[in-house]
């Protein structure tokens, strides 16, 4: 391949675009979240430990979530919330089990990472927009028990969901070359 060539997966990695706003009323369907799953699992996890779980808020669904969220906010904040949160079609929850042990709680968070990263690349591919966001309130308490996280779970992060008709545009990377040493 030329210097300017990409294979598909590069071509994807680089078009790929976290999509916040103005997502369509099409709905999210739960049979395309699970098919992006089970390829999205296939992420580097060491031991196969396969620190993950997920809740899915179908598009169906997705008014009575955001009426029982946005109680978990102060009352001077949950109009804004319940604006916020009605944006997406659909979400994402994506909880990891926590391990007391430095090493394999990083690995665990880097699976998941990888994990999600897979899933928005392969949602990407269909369409479908996705950003993930980890607002402060996937630390509250209030909504840990709403959602049943248990102890020694923790949110990593709520993906927001939905189809879009506006590709936002890219923004410029820093060169590697600025960031490259080798060792001598």
């Amino acid at each position: 391949m030329g210097q300017n060539e990409h294979s598909s997966v590069a071509k994807v990695v680089r078009e790929r675009r976290s999509i916040k706003s103005d997502y369509t009323d099409k709905p999210v369907s739960q049979q395309l979240i699970v098919e992006l799953l089970n390829d999205a699992v296939w992420a580097p996890n060491h031991g196969l430990r396969e620190p993950w779980r997920f809740i899915f808020v179908p598009t169906e669904k997705r008014e009575a979530f955001v009426a029982d969220l946005v109680t978990t906010f102060p009352a001077d904040m949950q109009e804004n919330r319940r604006n916020y949160f009605s944006q997406p079609m659909a979400f994402l929850i994506i909880v990891m089990k926590e391990d007391p042990r430095q090493k394999q709680w990083e690995e665990n968070f880097g699976a998941v990472s990888c994990l999600i990263q897979n899933f928005q690349l392969l949602a990407w591919e269909q369409k479908l927009g996705v950003v993930w966001k980890t607002n402060p309130h996937i630390y509250d308490p209030k909504v840990r028990a709403l959602l049943k996280v248990e102890p020694g779970e923790k949110i990593v992060g709520f993906l927001h969901l939905g189809y879009f008709d506006k590709i936002p545009e890219g923004r410029p990377r820093t060169s590697v070359e600025n960031m490259f040493t080798v060792y001598n």
